[in-house]
């Protein structure tokens, strides 16, 4: 029997969990489902015997997007969903034309969180049809009905070596720019199209005061553990090495899922994450932390208008409150996170049956589309997935021939990065499974 669903995802850490619950909700309803990373080889059986009737992806932006994600791993199809795992975007990104979708891209089924996005989206040329609001699969596992998901505060502090009975602080950090050097920055800036020479400097001025206001706080309470959540990028900071060092009351720890330590925390601090919606669908609430003013056109719009603190005085006070007020109002909040009754994993699953069995809505192959079949990127996928299984670095073995060997690399590296061994996958839908009902 064919598939009846294949999801495509990007990044492991944000798209596989909620990719997860949905693939055991559409097997709960009779489904056939798969779920296929995006650099994953390609499969003739996808393209034939085992061709899936709807191609669910995690991005779908333009013609492009639509060879190298639905054509080039299943062929044609006019059964397209995008999971959209991009809305929490600056101003100037809501006004441009990529986050709003080209070419046949508007011809596709793109979920929204919630309201705004949707509204954003047809005012920029998509029809309505096209633009459900499904809410947030990722949200899910914050509602009343995950409740025992994650692990209590008491067993988080037992795995990480914190005390459980001192004060939990958790600091959700974005300074991704802050480790870079001026040459990586100016590398990306060319990569980009975008100067990011100023947003650069806000990173790493912000982080320096942050840091300094950790640092005298924490020398002045020593019942507060404060978890450091640094961003992936900065993998590379010595100022974090420093500061843990003098202060055994500072952790930087990446392990564990922001959600997970966002149920814990007993106080939460935030610069410009999105995660600070997950602390909303929490039922918690944050304070933003923005020691210098950040450029409009990087800045999340859901922060628009929401109360910020700016010196080491506010901070202070600010963690001396018991129980403070959220500081995004929440019709700002709910315009992009629709509330529902329903979990959005549940409406997501209603969306993909209602497009499993009605004719297309569109047909984003047809005219203005030019399938282009990649064949270098079959064959190297292959030959590359071949050397991780064998754990042979390309480096190494095409050290002959050095442009082959960076491209080899390259793919070699995001394959590495995305890969989930089956006895993890098998433990995370054995913890899902009990709450898919």
């Amino acid at each position: 029997m064919a598939l009846d669903f294949l999801i495509l995802y990007e990044h492991t850490v944000r798209e596989y969990e909620s990719d997860l619950l949905l693939k055991l909700e559409l097997e709960r309803r009779g489904y056939k489902v798969a779920i296929r990373q995006l650099l994953d080889r390609k499969k003739p059986s996808l393209f034939t015997w085992n061709k899936p009737r709807v191609l669910v992806s995690s991005c779908m932006y333009d013609n492009e997007a639509i060879n190298s994600h639905v054509y080039n791993n299943i062929g044609r199809c006019d059964r397209i969903v995008n999971l959209h795992w991009e809305q929490m975007l600056s101003d100037t990104q809501e006004e441009g034309d990529w986050f709003n979708m080209n070419g046949n891209a508007k011809k596709c089924v793109q979920t929204c969180w919630g309201r705004r996005t949707a509204d954003r989206l047809i005012a920029h040329g998509m029809e309505p049809k096209n633009t459900p609001v499904t809410g947030a699969v990722m949200m899910d596992f914050l509602r009343p009905e995950f409740d025992g998901y994650f692990k209590s505060k008491a067993q988080l502090c037992a795995e990480h070596g914190l005390d459980p009975n001192k004060q939990l602080h958790l600091y959700i950090s974005s300074f991704g720019y802050a480790s870079m050097t001026e040459q990586e920055v100016r590398e990306l800036s060319e990569m980009a199209g975008t100067d990011f020479t100023g947003f650069a400097a806000t990173n790493r001025v912000s982080m320096a005061q942050t840091l300094d206001w950790f640092d005298r706080y924490l020398a002045d309470h020593p019942e507060v553990e404060l978890v450091y959540r640094r961003h992936p990028s900065e993998w590379n900071s010595p100022a974090l090495a420093e500061l843990a060092a003098r202060r055994p009351n500072f952790h930087v720890i990446f392990a564990d899922s922001v959600k997970q330590w966002i149920v814990a925390a007993d106080s939460i601090s935030i610069w410009m994450s999105t995660a600070i919606a997950e602390v909303y669908m929490a039922g918690k609430s944050c304070h933003i932390l923005r020691p210098a003013p950040i450029e409009h056109e990087y800045d999340p719009v859901i922060y628009a208008g929401a109360k910020y603190i700016t010196d080491y005085e506010g901070f202070c006070a600010a963690m001396g409150e018991e129980d403070p007020p959220f500081p995004i109002a929440r019709e700002i909040i709910e315009g992009y996170f629709d509330p529902s009754a329903t979990p959005a994993y549940k409406r997501m699953a209603d969306l993909l049956e209602q497009v499993y069995k009605e004719p297309p809505r569109d047909h984003p192959m047809g005219e203005g589309f030019t399938p282009h079949f990649n064949w270098l990127k079959f064959f190297a996928l292959w030959g590359v997935h071949i050397l991780f299984a064998l754990r042979l670095p390309p480096q190494k073995v095409f050290f002959f021939h050095k442009g082959l060997a960076d491209f080899a690399q390259r793919i070699y590296g995001y394959v590495e990065k995305a890969y989930i061994p089956k006895s993890q996958i098998r433990a995370m839908e054995d913890r899902i499974r009990p709450f898919v009902r």
